[in-house]
C-alpha cells in the first residue's frame, strides 16, 4: 500500500469487489449512480467499475457532492496509516486537524504551527486529498456530531456547538447533506436499529443511563490483526499511579485536554477497542479520541508492517505466534518525554515511583468516582518551576530533567504531533544527559516515528543473542535495515521474547 492509492484504479476495484477491511480508511468508493459513498468492505453488491470513481478521504467525497453509506457507515473506517508513518507536512497537517486545531485556531493557526502560509498548506491538502483544511475539519465535525446523535441522549443545540459547529443552521445543514438525514432522523433511526447487527459493525452502543454524567461509550475500529498482548500490558505494566490504573479488564487513564480534562477507560475486544469516555467539556471529544486512537496505534496496517517482518527468517517465528503487535504511544509527547527521563538507568518500578511523585507534588488533582485516579501528569510549565533539590535522583539527571522541562515549557523543544522528526531529534541530541536510546524511545513512544530503532537496550540485545541476531548495536543497525521503514514495531517483537510483565496482557 502506498500514497495515492485511489488512483490505481484497477487496484481499488479489486478490494471492493472482495470486500477487504484492510484498505478501510486507505480510500474511498463513491458510487456515481446513487451519489453514495463507501468503505472498501462495504456488505452490499459491489457496484459496476463504470459507475466506481475513488477518492482519498471522507471529506473529498462530501465536497464532491455524495453523502455517506447507512450501511458501511464509512465516516467509522479506521484512519488512514499514512498521517501516523510520516513526517511530512501533509501527515503533520492531518494530525493537527484530528488534534482539533483548525477549530480551535482556524487555517492561520495550523499554518502558522507548522511554518507555511494558508495558501501553501491549502495546495498541499489538495493535491493530496482533494479536499483543504476546511472541510477536512468539517468532516471531522460531522463525524463527531453522528457520534454524539448516536451515543448521547443530548440536546442537538449542545451537539451542535459540542461538535464545533459556530451555529445550529450549519450543523443541521452538514448533518443532513452528509448523512442524508436530518439529526433528528438520524438518531431516530439509531433507536430502531439498536438490536440489528451488521458485518464489520461500527456502530457505538447507546449510553448507560446509570453512568457518570458527560460519559460516552463507543468503540474504536482497527484494522486486524491486532495483539493486545504487549500494547495494554506495557501501558498497564509502567502506569503512574494516580495518572494510570488497570481495573476490570481495562486500561484507564486521565486526559489532559484543551478545553478541561478527561477520564477515559479502554478495553480490549476481538474486533474493537471499547472505550468509555468522561468528559469535563464535550467539545474534548475528537481531541481525546484522536489521542486514544494514536496512543493504541489503532490506524496501523499490521498487515504491511508484519509481511516485511516475516521475510527475515529469524522473526518471522515471532511475527508468525503472535501477528499484529502495535507499538504502545502516548497521549501527551510532554509526559513521555519526562518519564523517559525518570526511567533512565533504572527499573519499570523505580520510574513509576519517580513519575509518582512528581504527579502528588505537581499533578492537578481530578475526582473519578469509578476508580482510583487522582490526578493529570504535571504540565512542563508546572514542573519547570519545580526546585531540583526536591527531587530524589543524581544530580546530572535533575539537571537533564530540568533542561529538558524549561525547552517543553518555553516552546524550544516541540514534540507535538506537527513537531518535525529530524528536528525534533536533534534538539532532544543536544539536551545534556540525552543519548541514543531516550531519543529513540521519545521517537518511538511520543514522536509516532514507526521506523525507531534501540540497538542499545538491553532487551533488545537480549533478544537478539537468543535468536541468532547480531547483538552488538552497529551489527544490529546494520542487519535490521532490512526491517525499515517498520523497526519500532521489531522492537516490539524483540521485546516479547522476555518474561517481562510488558509483554502480557493484565489478569
Amino acid at each position: 500500500m502506498q500514497k495515492g492509492m485511489h488512483t490505481d484504479t484497477e487496484r481499488c476495484v479489486r478490494a471492493v469487489r472482495s470486500k477487504d477491511a484492510r484498505f478501510d480508511g486507505w480510500f474511498f468508493t463513491a458510487v456515481l449512480t446513487t451519489r453514495i459513498y463507501c468503505r472498501p468492505s462495504c456488505p452490499v453488491v459491489p457496484p459496476k467499475p463504470e459507475n466506481m470513481t475513488f477518492y482519498p478521504s471522507a471529506a473529498a467525497c462530501q465536497q464532491a457532492g455524495f453523502r455517506a453509506c447507512k450501511r458501511c457507515r464509512p465516516d467509522t473506517s479506521p484512519g488512514s496509516p499514512e498521517w501516523n508513518q510520516r513526517a511530512d507536512l501533509v501527515a503533520r497537517a492531518m494530525r493537527l486537524i484530528a488534534d482539533g486545531v483548525v477549530d480551535r485556531e482556524g487555517v492561520p493557526g495550523l499554518a502558522a504551527r507548522l511554518g507555511y502560509s494558508p495558501r501553501q498548506i491549502e495546495r498541499q491538502l489538495l493535491a493530496e486529498l482533494g479536499a483543504g483544511p476546511l472541510a477536512l475539519a468539517r468532516a471531522q465535525r460531522a463525524r463527531t456530531a453522528r457520534l454524539l446523535i448516536e451515543t448521547t441522549t443530548l440536546p442537538m443545540a449542545r451537539i451542535a456547538f459540542a461538535a464545533g459547529f459556530s451555529s445550529i443552521r450549519t450543523f443541521n445543514d452538514t448533518v443532513r447533506e452528509v448523512h442524508a438525514l436530518t439529526p433528528s432522523e438520524l438518531r431516530a433511526r439509531t433507536s430502531r436499529n439498536d438490536a440489528r447487527a451488521s458485518r464489520n459493525d461500527a456502530r457505538e452502543p447507546r449510553p448507560d443511563s446509570r453512568a457518570t454524567p458527560g460519559t460516552l461509550t463507543l468503540r474504536l475500529p482497527f484494522r486486524a490483526p491486532l495483539n493486545p498482548d504487549n500494547l495494554f500490558g506495557h501501558l498497564a505494566a509502567t502506569a503512574v499511579p494516580g495518572v494510570e490504573e488497570w481495573r476490570d479488564g481495562a486500561y484507564r487513564r486521565t486526559l489532559r485536554l484543551p478545553y478541561g480534562h478527561g477520564i477515559v477507560a479502554l478495553t480490549p475486544q476481538p474486533d474493537h477497542i471499547a472505550c468509555r469516555l468522561t468528559l469535563g467539556d464535550l467539545r474534548d471529544l475528537p481531541v481525546a479520541i484522536s489521542r486514544c486512537r494514536r496512543m493504541l496505534d489503532l490506524d496501523a496496517d499490521p498487515v504491511a508492517v508484519d509481511d516485511q517482518l516475516r521475510a527475515d527468517p529469524l522473526l518471522a517465528p515471532l511475527v508468525d505466534k503472535a501477528p499484529g503487535r502495535r507499538v504502545p504511544r502516548t497521549v501527551d509527547e510532554a509526559e513521555f518525554a519526562v518519564r523517559a527521563v525518570l526511567g533512565q538507568q533504572v527499573s519499570t518500578a523505580a520510574a513509576r515511583t519517580h513519575a509518582a511523585r512528581l504527579v502528588t507534588a505537581h499533578g492537578d488533582r481530578v475526582d473519578d468516582p469509578e476508580g482510583g485516579l487522582t490526578h493529570l501528569f504535571p504540565s512542563p510549565e508546572a514542573l519547570a518551576a519545580l526546585d531540583p533539590e526536591s527531587l530524589a535522583m543524581p544530580r546530572t539527571r535533575r539537571a537533564t530533567l530540568t533542561t529538558l522541562v524549561r525547552g517543553l515549557a518555553d516552546g524550544t523543544l516541540n514534540l507535538g504531533v506537527d513537531s518535525d522528526w529530524p528536528e525534533a531529534r536533534a534538539r532532544l541530541l543536544a539536551l545534556p544527559g540525552f543519548g541514543p536510546w531516550t531519543v529513540d524511545v521519545i521517537a518511538m513512544r511520543a514522536l509516532g516515528d514507526p521506523d525507531a530503532f534501540l540497538p542499545t537496550d538491553l532487551g533488545i540485545r537480549r533478544a537478539a543473542r537468543e535468536l541468532g541476531l547480531p547483538s552488538t548495536p552497529a551489527a544490529l543497525t546494520a542487519r535490521a535495515a532490512a526491517w525499515r521503514p517498520w523497526r519500532a514495531y521489531a522492537v516490539q517483537y524483540l521485546w516479547a521474547t522476555d518474561s517481562h510483565p510488558i509483554n502480557f496482557l493484565p489478569v
